[in-house]
């Protein structure tokens, strides 16, 4: 259980303070994370990593000389925000390009995806590798679809290597993708984590028993098995590691990772075994790794990582490095180069200008600012109902994303209310705060459809029942581009199609239903749809690999986008017939 804490909803901030303060010689902070305390020297490829809090030393412990640049940290097990990965890799980056490197999961795709365009329009050769060494998760018919586990260190480390021995950027990325394409784990639980504050475990499993195919989000197995003596579970992990071998390989770089709770001497009785086993299969170990090197809060478990090495590989693998939390080989051959740069605490970004607005859209901007209010409230109070449901297939932070996403938009749209702005911009720069400060995938595709709603809205005149449709509409085809999720994937669109199409038809002209009960009608449909993704499963996102596990529950992100279109219709029916512009 996560026991030392202040205030929950802070913990990865508060986090990442204190490592700053006990590395300062190491790493300095940077909007969305840390990099080197050295600037990176001209010529060299930036390596930048990165992904959710609760994986330490994962990702901001590895960075250093001989491994990454930059790491960029998200909420714990959420995905950093592409804002957040924009601007670690923006001061990260010299004059030879940059490679983000994190886990296969779809808020990851999405945001690391989108702060390399920005990063490429602002003129920053920039490259993503998606690391996929799951083999629990998808079958090897359908690798591009694994998660990425404990294998993320492997190609971390070998990226950061060549980065180091002075690889362009096309040789960089191309190791990192020989490393992901060899490299293969296969991991165990013996118990569920606990988020700071919470008061049971994300997940449970049974006495006697083991989850097989864990998730380093706090996700449950795949399947559940007898717990086994440690020689058995070598031949669990082993067995799995190997099935999917390439010909010819015959030496291998291996790690056996603890989760959190699993001691030391745990791992060192398994080791026994599965290291006799993987001699036996022919293999030679090269520089083995025992420990925790991509934990989950205090998940007990551990995982077993193969890559099949070849010259260029191994070389990378064995490569010296040193961080605050990983050494190897000669801290002399990669001692630090380049000026010492200052910590900065401010956007890189510079904040967009107001755009002028008349008073019937400064008016609708109220109830835009009360409505946003409200289903930040809402979410407060079911944050821990999102959260278990979330928990069932996921990793159990919807609730909390939710509240961090709501407050961050109710922020940023009262600022630029008070600033004068319209609705459209305070729609749009709530929807920018959400997805900038939320993280995840819900986080970003909210913050996605509110801008999209915002630029349909515009700063003039209060705007019709139709034009709200409309925007609605718009905000729903964002998420559909962006998500790539469609209906019946168990999403939020789920959800958000049905209150969509309804809303549109009832303020069509006819039947021209008044938009308080247009939406209130709309808003029950939207209910009664997530009600029924109980009976759906998973497609997409971190559900889909536990898709079975799903069917019963219905979906956190349904449930919390009905919640939200529910307290929103409250707002609009308590102002109707003032003066608000809808």
């Amino acid at each position: 259980m996560t026991r030392l804490f202040d205030d929950p909803g802070s913990f990865s901030d508060d986090m990442l303070a204190g490592f700053l303060d006990a590395h300062s010689d190491r790493v300095a902070g940077v909007p969305g994370g840390v990099v080197r305390a050295t600037e990176t020297p001209p010529g060299k490829v930036a390596v930048v990593v990165g992904g959710g809090a609760g994986h330490y030393p994962a990702f901001c412990g590895v960075v250093g000389a001989g491994f990454a640049d930059g790491a960029v940290v998200g909420n714990i097990f959420t995905s950093p925000s592409a804002q957040e990965a924009y601007e670690v890799g923006k001061a990260a980056a010299g004059t030879a390009g940059l490679l983000f490197s994190t886990g296969n999961y779809a808020g990851d795709v999405m945001n690391f995806t989108l702060a390399q365009q920005r990063l490429q329009q602002e003129g920053v050769d920039t490259r993503v590798v998606f690391v996929t060494d799951d083999i629990a998760s998808s079958p090897a018919t359908e690798i591009e679809r694994r998660r990425g586990i404990a294998g993320d260190f492997v190609v971390f480390k070998v990226a950061g290597a060549a980065a180091q021995a002075g690889y362009d950027l096309d040789g960089v990325e191309r190791v990192a993708r020989h490393a992901n394409d060899r490299t293969r784990t296969l991991g165990v639980a013996f118990a569920g984590c606990t988020l700071p504050g919470a008061r049971r475990p994300l997940f449970d499993v049974p006495d006697g028993q083991m989850g097989v195919g864990l998730g380093i989000h706090g996700e449950p197995g795949i399947d559940e098995a007898e717990l086994p003596t440690a020689a058995e579970l070598a031949h669990t992990l082993v067995t799995g590691v190997l099935a999917e071998a390439p010909h010819g390989a015959t030496r291998i770089g291996v790690i056996l990772n603890g989760l959190g709770a699993t001691k030391y001497e745990e791992l060192f009785v398994v080791w026994r075994t599965a290291a006799r086993l993987l001699r036996d299969n022919g293999y030679t170990i090269v520089d083995p790794e025992i420990g925790e090197l991509v934990t989950s809060l205090d998940m007990a478990g551990c995982s077993l990582t193969v890559v099949y090495l070849d010259d260029e590989l191994e070389t990378l693998w064995r490569a010296p490095a040193d961080t605050p939390a990983y050494r190897k080989g000669s801290a002399v051959t990669v001692a630090a180069t380049g000026r010492r740069r200052r910590a900065t605490t401010e956007a890189v970004g510079a904040a967009r200008a107001s755009a002028a607005a008349d008073d019937g859209s400064r008016a609708t901007a109220r109830t835009v600012v009360a409505a946003l209010t409200a289903m930040a409230s809402a979410v407060a109070d079911a944050e821990e109902e999102l959260g278990r449901i979330d928990a069932v297939a996921g990793d159990g932070d919807h609730g909390r994303g939710m509240v961090k996403g709501t407050s961050a938009a109710v922020a940023a749209a009262r600022a630029a209310q008070d600033g004068g702005s319209g609705a459209g911009s305070v729609l749009t720069a709530a929807g920018e705060a959400w997805a900038a400060k939320a993280g995840g995938t819900s986080g970003v595709l909210w913050g996605a459809a509110l801008a999209a709603f915002g630029r349909r809205l515009g700063d003039a005149g209060p705007p019709d029942a139709a034009a709200i449709a409309e925007g609605v509409r718009a905000g729903y085809d964002a998420l559909v581009a962006l998500g790539g999720a469609k209906p019946g994937d168990k999403t939020m669109l789920d959800a958000l199609l049905p209150f969509t199409d309804q809303l549109g038809a009832l303020v069509s002209n006819p039947p021209d239903t008044p938009l308080t009960i247009a939406w209130a009608d709309a808003a029950q449909a939207a209910a009664a749809a997530a009600a029924a993704t109980a009976h759906l499963k998973p497609q997409v996102g971190r559900a889909r690999p536990l898709a079975e596990k799903s069917l019963g529950t219905p979906d956190a992100g349904a449930v919390s986008m009905a919640l939200c279109l529910r307290v929103v219709g409250d707002v609009l029916a308590d102002q109707e017939g003032g003066s608000h512009g809808c």
